[in-house]
């Protein structure tokens, strides 16, 4: 049981394989909800529920498949046997300019960052209207607060797209808390749950692209700490049935911290 004699939350986070959504969804858990674990890469899920503990569940899924979205939540479902929260953490960037993104991975942006977005909830609306349940998104500041960043309008645009996304959701769905959470800089945890957001960009462009953010005051310096991403998570999807929020920013505190974002 946790606060006041409730039944553990039943929450399933999408993107937990590594990163920020394995942060959330480790964390969720030992803090007493009974949580599902959503990702491609099974091998690492099964590490992260074993962390987790209290239940955890690990449940392959690719977020651009829409067969695999529908049973990975009823897998989820299944296991918690109902579901109060879902958490959408999966999320992926081009590090270049407007310019030189192809189709291709214009495809791949949107896939990943909206279409998968709305494919999951689909799978699980019904089962978070049926317990008055809510709904959690990962969104950026360069989509949601401040202008796009140099080298990072692809991803921007599809933030953005997403952010329109629960807006338009909650419409269709008043009966579920929406909330769309823009999230600064983070590294993550340690391990496998540091962030892989730039693994596949070239470490050159990127340290050339910092210090332009810094020197034009794009990025501040500062990095948000997972575990307190963590904690604004849980007090969201911990609001009842009576309240919801619909709009939240984590913006980190300025600091030296940019020096380990160039170790990244």
């Amino acid at each position: 049981m946790s606060d006041k004699g409730q039944p553990p939350l039943r929450v399933a986070v999408v993107g937990a394989s590594s990163g920020l959504g394995r942060c959330i969804g480790t964390g969720l858990a030992q803090r007493g909800a009974r949580v599902a674990l959503l990702a491609r890469r099974y091998d690492r899920l099964v590490d992260a529920a074993e962390e987790a503990g209290n239940g955890a569940v690990a449940v392959s899924c690719d977020v651009t498949v829409a067969a695999q979205c529908q049973k990975a939540i009823a897998e989820a479902v299944a296991a918690l046997g109902g579901l109060d929260a879902l958490v959408y953490t999966t999320g992926m960037g081009v590090l270049a300019p407007l310019r030189e993104v192809t189709a291709e991975q214009w495809a791949q942006l949107f896939a990943t960052n909206v279409t998968g977005a709305s494919l999951v909830t689909a799978s699980a609306a019904p089962h978070l209207a049926a317990s008055a349940g809510s709904a959690v998104y990962l969104s950026s500041l360069s989509a949601s607060y401040t202008t796009p960043w140099p080298m990072l309008g692809a991803y921007a645009v599809t933030k953005g797209a997403l952010d329109k996304l629960v807006e338009a959701w909650r419409a269709e769905h008043p009966e579920i808390g929406f909330t769309r959470l823009a999230v600064g800089d983070s590294l993550g945890g340690s391990g496998d749950a540091q962030t892989e957001f730039n693994k596949s960009w070239d470490p050159d462009v990127l340290e050339t692209a910092i210090r332009y953010w810094m020197d034009n005051k794009y990025m501040l310096g500062g990095l948000v700490d997972a575990e307190h991403l963590t904690e604004v998570v849980n007090a969201v999807i911990r609001c009842g049935n009576s309240s919801f929020i619909p709009y939240l920013t984590l913006a980190p505190r300025a600091s030296e911290a940019v020096k380990e974002l160039r170790q990244w």
